[in-house]
């Protein structure tokens, strides 16, 4: 094995030898001839101990020796093996190279690089990913399955999922404020756990004051966001709990309707005292809320009230509370007149939450006097003589009307708040359990609360945590959707605000309600006023793939820091920074805090690095504008360009190149912060990477987060930062961390069926996959994602991005290689999450997708893969394999291996031997040859790579949600989009492997809701998936025609059954999820439209959107090389096989089985391509003899039925013989136009090259018309436009959309 490793290395390295060092290549043939000689010695040992052990008295000292060689052999390298592979021993060999043996002997097993030296792990780590990565047989099924379970058992562990519902969010409020204090506060020196309940109750409170100016932050964002309406606001704050009160008082809508079931339970209960406050204690929130009344009635009474109002107050609680202490409070009051009470109660808090009259003042004392009438005569029960005085003096005031005539209106904004609280609970008889009930709301929600539970790094002050900068790169995506793009209207006369407006309902009107609109008004009355006009375009923006959504997001950061270090400030010591507790609670007012603002700004900077904004600016282009209202809007965000300047030098124009960064100032216009000369043009790859290094300057502090512009953040996520930051300087390992990976959210599901099983794909990886990669497995790279980089450490070593040219088209995996090769640690957390967009529509899916694929190809052929392949020990080469481009190759394989079973089942028909084998197993009850025969390919499908999602879904949804959403998906059609999906991955990644050239694509992130035509969908997937499952349908017919199987029509269905369902889905998928796809009138316009694509002529300028001859060039020019003509040529072959088996299976052949038959089948082929030809002449050139050449294009054609007609009547020739005909011919044709097109230079150097072309547009249309005829049939049908239209948008349906509407071309906008 080590002799053909060191064949290997001197064949593939030929090409390299000129540009590789000479000791490398010196390392490369010494190995191969001690490998060699070492193989020769053994070998020749091996022979004579044979030789001798064949002889009657033999030596067996040859044997011996034999032995001895090889035990020595095999033990020097174990023990080279063990000290180099195992991470304990790595020390203790560093320190013997200074032996020059031990050097030479290490350099021989493994060339010294700079970069990537020293790449082991702790021992214990070693063992674990060791244990986890013993893949066996089947690697990649293998990994899959444990990667899952394992990742299962992570996020188990972590707590995910603990709180998945509004009802754990209810049951497990009460938590939230100690988890908040213990996991994203500051630890506070005089916060500790009491025994006494009077101190725990104490501390809940403070706990609760903590915590609740950042959950109101966060409620108020979520209205800012318009995910909650005004009244889930109200219900969702909670209040400062900085008063008096002895209780931490609970958020209203934990509290809802508490009240009015509480009183219920009174009014209908027996029991004692002690039963009926333990059958209302049974819910905690109505004890509370039972509590919060009786106390909240005494506060605001007590500061209302004077004199003898306020002696009755004080008299009648005391009274109440020895009623408690004897037990005796059913007897006392009349607790069946406790609804008069409420009423009485309800009526006072409505008149003092209102502004202050003489009417309402008049108002409130004849409501308190109702009160006190109400309870003394028709309540109180209890012995008056006790305290005879108070009730006789209060008696005598009330008589007089001094009772209660002097009150004090409640101005305090602390009182009114508890006035509006006690009325709500009074008031609100609804249950709140559905509060929020937008979606949105309530995930982030359950997410953040769950997150208070997980383990994370303890908060640092602000003023002592790490500093980082975020840094998101633009280059021409939409940054704010103008209202000419909102109101621009597609084919179906759909405007993308109407589509929000449907797809949004709940926070549309709740953004009209927050604008102080009426919900039911028109749009044409929001474009009458400027302001409304701006909200609207940001509305819309922030529910698209848009830089106004990600800027947004991030400024969340500064937003959480300055409210973080606002609320510091009560426990600084400083004099002149401290502030009121009742000023603290006030926390809207720290966004006025300079303290607060300077001390966000030292430690947040967030750069938006818009590679073109200098030439947008110059242009006047709608996208600067837009980049320059953010900035007005975010003081704080900076915008770095490269800025392209001209200048005469030498009368010559010289062009100059500057990196700058702007800001806003206080007019509003761009001021220049730093500009940095260029030494020349900076793009030298892609385009996103040079974006991204030539900022990487302008960032500040010790991290750095990488953000895409179709991401998201959010404010309670923002609050976590620094704790994630803490991560660099924690235990993970035996380095440091140096890239911090985010766990993501997908927020494009609700679209469409598309866009959920996108969401659930990516959600999956981002999660489950990524806690593996990171633990146990220490592969974890970067991906694109928010992953937070050590900005020292990373500027320091080549930076975040890689611009080589077609190579680096992944530009961001390769940051996660640089860190690992160069002793960096990529590690994963889960308790923050950040917002993703992701690609809703098909054609954007399989763009991103090709481009992925496209960019691991690459990735197999770079020296970062090489050399990390090299450097790994075994386990974790294999597990970097397995994820990386291992997964490409393994789907690769999946689907050849399909290919393979089905050319050998084709082989077996075609040739007669599957009949003779299954006659030999019969006859020999050969049961093993039997089954070999009949092999199903059941699992090709990809079964087993549905677990991970399965096991996602049961640990964050629950069994019973999860497995209704996967049910839910596959009654979608998931499937077909998987298997779909399976073939973009296959051909995208082996072109590139075949022919290289990856190219960067461009998916769009728009909303995708229109048709898309039949033209432009065989245009995007005419050579991946269409050619090929037209193929895997050809050998499945073949084999339908041709095999032999004793079992029937059954056992050619179970057989073949998987492989029939890949060639439909890869034929038929673009049509099925393409919205109005079956419409009859659309099908129509679609046959039109592919009609006039085919015949329209290509030439200079002309689009391969608009011909087809443009775009058959377009799709010829990956073939650029001498090796990538050979393959192509070399697997084109495969075709013609079909003309080969199936002449000799001709009835016209007879029992001839000679060459000749093939021989003559090549004739008919010629004859065939000369008819072609002659009814394919170029009418160009015939025009000075059209007669003629109609003529002869007659005559051909009449002989050509006169000659199959002779040949049916006269010879064996049958009509199953035509269609046979057919059958091998066209594969055969195909096969011809393959090999041409490859060697497409010698074709036009002989002339052949316009012939090749015509044959070319007949195959096309051809297939085209193959799969455009099943879609025509269907769409007789309206059914199935109707089942497709629900399969597509049952998303949108359940959120109530009514898709029909926006499908149907009815122009639903004509009011705007």
């Amino acid at each position: 094995m080590k002799f053909l490793e060191s064949v290997l290395d001197v064949v593939m390295m030929y090409g390299a030898y000129s540009t590789s060092r000479s000791l490398a290549v010196s390392r490369i043939f010494l190995r191969f001839i001690w490998f060699g000689a070492a193989s020769v010695v053994i070998s020749i040992l091996y022979v004579k101990a044979l030789q001798e052990e064949s002889k009657q008295n033999g030596n067996p000292v040859m044997y011996r020796l034999y032995l001895m060689i090889v035990g020595i052999y095999a033990g020097i390298q174990f023990f080279i093996s063990f000290f180099m592979r195992i991470p304990a021993c790595h020390s203790l060999t560093n320190q013997c190279d200074r032996w020059s043996l031990v050097r030479f002997v290490k350099w021989m097993r493994q060339e010294r690089y700079y970069v990537g030296r020293g790449m082991f792990e702790r021992t214990t780590d070693f063992i674990k990913y060791s244990l986890i990565s013993i893949y066996l047989l089947d690697l990649h099924v293998f990994y899959t399955l444990v990667s899952a379970g394992w990742g299962f058992l992570l996020g188990a562990r972590d707590r995910l999922g603990e709180i998945r519902s509004l009802e754990a969010l209810h049951k497990l409020f009460e938590q939230f404020p100690g988890a908040f204090m213990d996991s994203l506060h500051i630890r506070l020196p005089n916060r500790a756990y009491h025994q006494s309940s009077s101190e725990d109750i104490e501390k809940n409170k403070v706990d609760a004051s903590r915590f609740s100016p950042f959950w109101n932050e966060i409620i108020n964002n979520l209205r800012e966001e318009d995910y909650i309406t005004d009244l889930e606001m109200e219900l969702l704050v909670m209040p400062k709990n900085s008063g008096n009160l002895p209780l931490v008082q609970w958020p209203l809508f934990l509290l809802a309707s508490k009240i009015f079931i509480a009183k219920d339970i009174a009014l209908e209960s027996r029991d004692s005292q002690d039963e009926l406050w333990e059958r209302i204690s049974r819910d905690d929130f109505m004890k509370y809320a039972v509590q919060d009344c009786f106390y909240s009635i005494k506060l605001i009474l007590s500061e209302i009230l004077e004199g003898e109002g306020k002696m009755w107050v004080e008299r009648l609680y005391e009274d109440i509370r020895g009623s408690i202490v004897k037990k005796n409070i059913q007897a006392d009051f009349q607790l069946n007149k406790l609804a008069l009470v409420i009423s009485r109660v309800t009526a006072l808090m409505g008149i003092l939450k209102k502004g202050e009259s003489s009417e309402l003042v008049n108002g409130a004392v004849k409501a308190v006097q109702d009160l006190y009438d109400i309870v003394r005569y028709d309540v109180l029960s209890i012995n008056l003589r006790e305290h005879y005085e108070t009730w006789n003096l209060l008696s005598k005031a009330r008589t007089e009307g001094r009772l209660f005539a002097k009150l004090k209106w409640p101005k305090d904004p602390s009182l009114i708040a508890q006035v509006k609280r006690v009325y709500s609970l009074l008031t609100i008889q609804d249950s709140a359990a559905n509060v929020p009930r937008n979606l949105e709301a309530r995930r982030r929600l359950q997410f953040f609360t769950n997150s208070l539970f997980m383990e994370m790094p303890e908060a640092r002050p602000v003023r002592e945590m790490l500093s980082f900068s975020v840094f998101t790169p633009y280059y021409a995506e939409t940054v704010l959707y103008s209202i000419a793009e909102l109101q621009k209207k597609n084919e179906d006369g759909i405007s993308v605000l109407f589509y929000l407006q449907k797809i949004y309902p709940d926070e549309w009107k709740n953004f009209l309600s927050r604008i102080g609109r009426d919900e039911n008004a028109n749009d044409s009355e929001l474009f009458d006023n400027p302001s409304d006009i701006l909200e609207l375009r940001f509305w819309a923006s922030y529910r698209g793939q848009t830089l106004a959504r990600t800027v947004r997001g991030m400024m969340y950061y500064r937003k959480a820091l300055m409210l973080q270090t606002y609320m510091e400030r009560l426990n600084s010591e400083d004099v002149e920074a401290a502030i009121s507790s009742s000023d603290a609670a006030e926390t809207r007012a720290f966004e006025l805090s300079p303290e607060a603002r300077a001390q966000a700004d030292l430690k947040f900077t967030y750069v938006v690095t818009c590679q073109i904004y200098g030439k947008q600016k110059e242009g006047q282009k709608p996208e600067a504008a837009d980049i320059a209202l953010l900035m007005q809007r975010n003081e704080a965000l900076r915008v770095a360009f490269i800025d392209e300047v001209e200048t005469l030098k030498d009368g010559k124009v010289n062009r100059e190149y500057y990196s700058k960064l702007v800001k806003a100032d206080i007019n509003g216009k761009d001021k220049e912060v730093y500009s940095i000369k260029l030494p020349g043009n900076p793009k030298i790859g892609e385009g996103k990477p040079e974006n991204q290094n030539h900022a990487i300057v302008f960032t500040r502090g010790n991290a750095i987060q990488t953000i895409d512009m179709n991401q998201d953040n959010y404010f309670e996520e923002a609050l976590k930062m620094r704790n994630l930051l803490e991560e660099f300087h924690r235990d993970h390992g035996i380095r440091r961390p140096t890239i911090l990976g985010v766990r993501e959210h997908v927020f494009t599901g609700s679209v469409s069926s598309l866009a959920l099983f996108m969401c659930n794909q990516e959600t999956s990886f981002v999660t489950l996959a990524q806690r593996v990669l990171a633990n146990p497995l220490k592969v974890r790279m970067h991906y694109g994602h928010p992953d937070v980089f050590d900005r020292v450490f990373h500027i320091t070593r080549g930076g975040i991005s890689k611009a080589s040219r077609v190579i680096n088209i992944s530009e961001d995996i390769f940051a996660g290689f640089n860190s690992t090769l160069r002793q960096g640690n990529v590690t994963h957390h889960e308790y923050i999450q950040v917002g993703k967009g992701r690609d809703v529509g098909l054609n954007q899916i399989a763009v991103f997708e090709g481009k992925v694929s496209g960019g691991n190809g690459e990735q197999v052929l770079s020296r970062d893969v090489y050399r990390l392949g090299q450097q790994f020990d075994f386990f974790r080469m294999l597990s970097f394999y397995f994820t990386t481009v291992g997964y490409y190759f393994c789907t690769l394989l999946t689907v050849l291996m399909v290919y393979v079973f089905l050319y050998g089942k084709t082989y077996l028909a075609l040739s007669g031997v599957g009949e003779s084998l299954q006659n030999v197993a019969t006859v020999t009850k050969n049961t093993a040859l039997t089954a070999a025969l009949n092999t199903q390919f059941l699992l090709q499908i990809g079964i087993f790579t549905a677990v991970p999602m399965i096991l996602g879904f049961i640990l964050e949804q629950g069994f019973l949600r999860a497995i209704v959403s996967f049910l839910t998906m596959q009654l979608q059609l998931c499937s077909v989009f998987f298997t779909f999906s399976l073939g973009t991955k296959t051909h995208y990644f082996g072109r590139t492997i075949l022919h290289g050239g990856a190219k960067y694509q461009a998916t769009g992130r728009g909303f995708v809701v229109r048709h898309i035509k039949f033209t432009e969908n065989y245009r995007l997937y005419s050579r991946s998936h269409f050619i090929k499952g037209l193929e895997v349908v050809l050998l499945l017919v073949v084999y339908l025609a041709y095999g032999y199987d004793d079992g029937g029509a059954l056992s050619y269905i179970l057989l073949t059954m998987t492989s029939w369902f890949m060639a439909l889905s890869w034929l038929f998928a673009p049509y099925l999820f393409n919205p109005s796809g079956f419409e009859w009138q659309k099908v129509v316009e679609d046959f039109r439209d592919w009609t006039n694509w085919l015949l329209y002529r290509g030439g200079i300028g002309v689009k391969g959107e608009e011909s087809w001859e443009a775009w058959w060039e377009e799709e010829l020019s990956h073939i650029r090389t001498f090796s990538g003509r050979i393959a192509e040529t070399i697997l084109s072959l495969r075709f013609f096989i079909f003309q080969y088996g199936i002449i000799y299976r001709l009835d016209v052949k007879g029992s001839d089985t000679s060459l000749t038959v093939y021989g003559l089948s090549w004739i008919v082929f010629a004859v065939l391509i000369i008819l072609f030809k002659v009814f394919t002449f170029s009418q160009k050139i015939s025009v000075n003899f059209q007669l003629l050449l109609r003529f002869i294009q007659g005559v051909s054609f009449m002989l050509a039925l006169a000659g199959l007609a002779v040949a049916i009547k006269f010879t064996d020739l049958t009509i199953a013989d035509v269609f046979a005909s057919i059958l091998a011919f066209v594969p055969t044709g195909w096969g011809i136009l393959s090999i041409c097109i490859a060697w497409k230079p010698l074709m036009k150097k002989l002339g052949l090259w316009k012939s090749i072309r015509s044959i070319a547009l007949l195959y096309d249309a051809g297939m085209g018309m193959v799969i455009f005829i099943p879609i025509a049939l269907s769409s007789w049908f309206p059914f199935v436009s109707t089942f497709q239209t629900r399969l597509m948008f049952n998303q949108a349906f359940s959120r109530g959309l009514e898709i029909s509407v926006l499908l149907a071309g009815n122009n639903p906008n004509s009011g705007l």
